[in-house]
């Protein structure tokens, strides 16, 4: 994982090591979740025509965001890359959430204009993608 930071304070560093899954549980179990959940319910026929979406496109999209899920907590374990790639598959999904659904409205309740609420719990999964992109596990 790198050399993590170090403040000064051994409990902190002796646990500060291993935050990094607390970034990773989070996208993943989001991901995971969202992703799993179109083929659920009224299926990925469902979710494509609420969203306007051919059926192809929003096939890819669920699967682009179990694959993100997977490779970020997979990462952890199979390289800084993996972590990347996990996060670099995130950021395309993220974006066509907030510009095809959340624009517009910044809190996540809903309203009757934005009924899936807007674009604050998005955009602040988009910079946590974007973060682990960058850094990849050298969290």
């Amino acid at each position: 994982m790198g050399v993590p930071l170090t403040t000064g304070d051994p409990t902190l560093d002796r646990y500060g090591r291993h935050s990094h899954w607390l970034l990773r549980v989070a996208i993943t179990a989001t991901f995971l979740y969202q992703g799993i959940d179109k083929f659920l319910g009224t299926g990925i026929t469902g979710f494509a025509s609420v969203m306007g979406l051919p059926v192809l496109i929003a096939t890819l999209v669920a699967l682009a965001e179990i694959g993100a899920g997977l490779l970020v907590i997979l990462g952890a374990f199979l390289g800084g890359w993996i972590t990347r790639l996990g996060a670099a598959m995130a950021v395309p999904v993220l974006l066509g959430a907030i510009f095809m659904e959340h624009w517009g409205q910044w809190h996540f309740m809903a309203t009757a204009t934005h009924p899936l609420g807007g674009m604050q719990f998005q955009v602040t999964l988009l910079l946590l993608a974007l973060y682990l992109m960058i850094r990849g596990n050298e969290v």
